[in-house]
């Protein structure tokens, strides 16, 4: 009897690891089948992160170059600013430089040839000797010259009466010419 006993615990002894195994073994099968689920899934996460990270990488790149060609323009904008700034001081300088006693005194002259002199007064920025003695014919037949404090270089050549002038100051002039040299293109 002691020996079926034995055989018995035996058996039950067996019985036991064999579940034991079995449960052991669905226990890592398990284990294994959630290891593959959660590798699987930080794969997805990890492919889902490396493609929004490249679209993001791909707007920021596309963001810079647009920024770049925008400040590119911005730059060349600035440059014909002062381009034209630049063409706009030196034309300046070059009309009021021209705008002498001699010379202004030749225009004044051109502007009013063919006029009654006694019904007009040459607006100037200053009278000179030397604008009188250029135009002293003229003013003997009565054109008139006086200074005027809206006129930094050139003249005006205003009718007597009001009814009105010509402007040939240097800000007219310059408003005259700068059109052909607002047609710059960079």
């Amino acid at each position: 009897m002691e020996l079926q006993i034995q055989d018995l615990v035996s058996s039950i002894r067996k019985e036991g690891i064999d579940q034991a195994n079995l449960q052991a073994d669905a226990i890592i099968a398990e284990a294994k089948k959630k290891a593959e689920a959660i590798i699987a899934d930080a794969k997805a996460e990890a492919a889902r992160t490396k493609e929004a990270s490249e679209k993001e990488i791909t707007t920021l790149r596309e963001s810079a170059i647009v920024s770049a060609e925008q400040a590119k323009r911005d730059a060349l904008l600035a440059f014909k600013a002062e381009v034209q700034a630049a063409y706009e001081r030196i034309l300046a300088a070059k009309i009021r430089d021209s705008f002498t006693g001699e010379s202004l005194g030749k225009l004044i002259r051109a502007a009013a040839e063919g006029e009654d002199l006694s019904a007009y007064t040459a607006e100037v920025a200053e009278v000179s000797e030397s604008l009188t003695g250029e135009l002293a014919e003229e003013i003997r037949a009565g054109l008139t010259i006086r200074p005027t404090k809206g006129i930094q270089a050139g003249f005006r050549l205003a009718a007597n009466d009001g009814s009105g002038y010509f402007d040939c100051s240097d800000k007219e002039i310059m408003e005259m010419l700068m059109p052909y040299f607002r047609k710059l293109e960079i």
